[in-house]
């Protein structure tokens, strides 16, 4: 109802609650069935506001697949027969996973996570089905050779290089892939989409990952960073990458993205709220619905905790570019406000 979709509210309700399985039926005072990566208190949800370049707002929800009794095979192997229900319900394309499921999906994976869904809600036509994938899921030192091998056999030969070519500390092991997307749908704006993590970056730094895209203004995402984050060095949570392929693409990523984890350089959600509001106006979206987001998560006082608004990203270029601001579920557990320095308001 936030921001326009409750038309839509028994639908994602169902949806929803599928993917979750058995957590999404756990009681609260109960610890997290799977210490879910998703979100800082183990809740295997967020949710995030698009705020598009035209006015309109979609919702996402990041969500992991839990198992009854979960471990990393299970979890897997729950996410791959919740898609299947999915495909039976909507008009998926799975052709790209497809491709590169057996790059991403071992016997024995490793690292934090195997494949999350992201279910985009929009105020017609069918959700949108986005998975993600692990680059790590094999180990970091495989992490390269697995992403560029996953590129080349989706049609996008050279792109690997074209990205490294970017990377603002060649060679180093401060900037590692972290994510590869893939949207489930058959049009002209499905995405590829590659991420790296930037630990202990600068945002001039963030300004040179993004000068792989074409449409990428490396102004607007120094202003960016600066509103949302402060002026770095970002020591705690990394700055986030992605590029976007499109199916037309060439070498070139045709977007580029910016995630910054606001609640890790802010004192409390206060803060969090106001610089993300003051980015949002300088990037001329009205923030009426990003205020009605978060009272819709959470009613106790933005002073009194830190995390619920996790990343503000800023997103250039085709197809959809804008901003987009992630909140926590806090389910279980809401962080006090941080007693270290960490910026001004």
């Amino acid at each position: 109802m936030a921001i326009g979709l409750e038309h839509r509210a028994d639908e994602v309700v169902e949806v929803v609650a599928d993917l979750l399985g058995p957590a999404g039926t756990r009681g609260l005072a109960e610890p997290p069935l799977w210490r879910s990566d998703v979100a800082d208190d183990h809740s295997p949800v967020e949710y995030s506001v698009a705020f598009e370049e035209d006015g309109s707002h979609t919702l996402r929800m990041l969500i992991e697949c839990v198992a009854a009794a979960p471990g990393p095979r299970q979890n897997m192997a729950a996410a791959l027969a919740a898609l299947d229900r999915l495909a039976e319900r909507y008009p998926l394309a799975t052709d790209k996973f497809d491709e590169v499921r057996d790059l991403f999906l071992p016997e024995d994976p490793q690292g934090v996570f195997t494949l999350w869904f992201s279910f985009v809600v929009r105020s017609e036509g069918p959700p949108m089905v986005k998975v993600y994938l692990n680059p790590e899921v094999r180990g970091q030192a495989k992490a390269d050779s697995l992403v560029r091998t996953a590129l080349s056999r989706l049609g996008f030969t050279g792109s690997f290089d074209w990205v490294l070519a970017h990377q603002p500390r060649p060679g180093s092991t401060l900037d590692r892939f972290s994510f590869f997307a893939l949207d489930l749908e058959d049009t002209a704006s499905a995405r590829v989409k590659l991420y790296q993590s930037h630990f202990a970056a600068t945002a001039a730094e963030a300004q040179s990952a993004a000068g792989a895209a074409d449409a990428a203004d490396t102004a607007r995402v120094a202003e960016f960073t600066a509103l949302v984050g402060g002026p770095g060095p970002f020591l705690r949570r990394p700055l986030v990458s992605s590029h976007t392929f499109l199916a037309s693409d060439s070498a070139r990523p045709k977007g580029y993205s910016l995630y910054v984890p606001v609640r890790d350089y802010v004192r409390d959600d206060a803060v969090a709220l106001d610089r993300t509001r003051r980015a949002l106006r300088s990037f001329g979206v009205d923030t009426a619905a990003l205020e009605r987001a978060v009272r819709a998560v959470t009613d106790r006082p933005l002073a009194e905790g830190v995390g619920l608004l996790a990343h503000v990203s800023l997103r250039m270029g085709p197809p959809r570019p804008g901003v987009t601001v992630y909140l926590s579920a806090e389910a279980y557990e809401v962080n006090r406000p941080s007693r270290a320095r960490v910026g001004a308001a």
